[in-house]
C-alpha cells in the first residue's frame, strides 16, 4: 500500500553505505520510521539535504503492516526553510526542538491537530526576524495540550509553588522533589497564555529562560515514559544567546 502524506523530519541515521533511516512525524500516520536509498552521485530524486531537522516534506511511502521500517518511494520539499538552516541561533533551537519531538511524540498515532501545530510553529520560526527568544518555551508548553497533559492553572494564586507530578499549583511543598518554587512557578501562567505573536513582550534573561527549560523538560520526563536527557539542550544552553 502506498501512503501520501506531509511529514516533518525529526532525526536521520546513516545505515550502511547509501541508506538512511529517517524518523518522521507525519500528518496521516503519526510517527513513522522510514528507510531510503540516497545515491552517491546526488542525481536521484531523493537527496540527503531533504532530511535536515524540521524540514517539511511531501512523501509517498510504501507501507507494509508487518515492517518496522517503511520504504520511501518519493520525497519532495513541501516548503523550503530559508532562515533556520543558516542562522546559528535558529538552528540551535531547531536541533533542540527536533530531538525533543523525537521523544515527546514517540508512539503518537495520526493526529492532524498536533501535526498542524508543529508545522505552523516551524514556519513561524523560519519567518521570524526577531523576538523569538522564548520560542522553545512556548512551543513545549503548548505541545503538552496535544499530548494529553498540561499545567493546570485553575488554582493559581500568588505565592503557590507547582507540583510537577500532579501538574498543578499547591499551597505547600510536597514530600517529593518534583516541585517548582513559587517565584519560578509564577512564570508558568504567562508562558501558558502567551503565543508566538506576544511572547516577545515577556522579558527573561538567559539564566531564567534556561531554568524554565530545565523544569519543563523535567515535567515531560515525569509524564512520558523513558524520556531521556537531551544532548541538544546542553548545546542550546551554552550557545543560545538572548535576542
Amino acid at each position: 500500500m502506498q501512503l501520501k502524506t506531509r511529514a516533518i523530519v525529526l532525526r536521520t541515521v546513516k545505515y550502511g553505505d547509501s541508506q538512511w533511516i529517517v524518523d518522521l512525524l507525519t500528518e496521516e500516520a503519526g510517527r513513522m520510521s522510514c528507510i531510503c536509498t540516497i545515491p552517491h552521485s546526488g542525481r536521484g530524486k531523493i537527496k540527503k539535504q531533504f532530511f535536515q531537522p524540521l524540514h517539511l516534506l511531501d512523501l509517498v511511502v510504501t507501507c507494509r503492516s508487518t515492517a518496522s521500517l517503511q520504504r520511501l518511494a518519493d520525497v519532495r520539499l513541501q516548503v523550503p526553510l530559508v532562515s533556520i538552516p543558516v542562522e546559528p541561533s535558529k538552528l540551535a533551537i531547531a536541533l533542540f526542538v527536533a530531538e525533543f519531538l523525537c521523544y515527546a511524540t514517540r508512539g503518537e498515532r495520526q493526529n492532524s491537530a498536533l501535526y498542524d501545530y508543529v508545522s505552523n510553529s516551524i514556519l513561524w520560526l523560519d519567518g521570524a526576524s526577531q523576538g523569538y527568544s522564548n520560542f522553545h518555551l512556548v512551543f513545549m508548553m503548548r505541545l503538552s495540550r496535544f499530548l494529553g497533559f498540561w499545567p493546570n492553572l485553575d488554582n493559581y494564586a500568588e505565592g503557590k509553588g507547582f507540583d510537577l507530578r500532579e501538574g498543578m499549583f499547591v499551597d505547600s511543598v510536597p514530600l517529593h522533589k518534583d516541585y517548582v518554587e513559587a517565584d519560578e512557578a509564577a512564570r508558568i501562567v504567562p508562558l501558558m497564555r502567551m503565543n508566538y505573536a506576544t511572547m516577545h513582550l515577556y522579558r527573561m534573561n538567559r539564566k531564567d529562560r534556561n531554568r524554565c527549560v530545565e523544569w519543563l523538560l523535567h515535567f515531560y520526563r515525569l509524564h512520558i515514559p523513558d524520556f531521556p536527557e537531551l544532548r541538544s539542550w546542553l548545546v542550546l544552553r551554552e550557545l543560545y544567546a538572548s535576542n
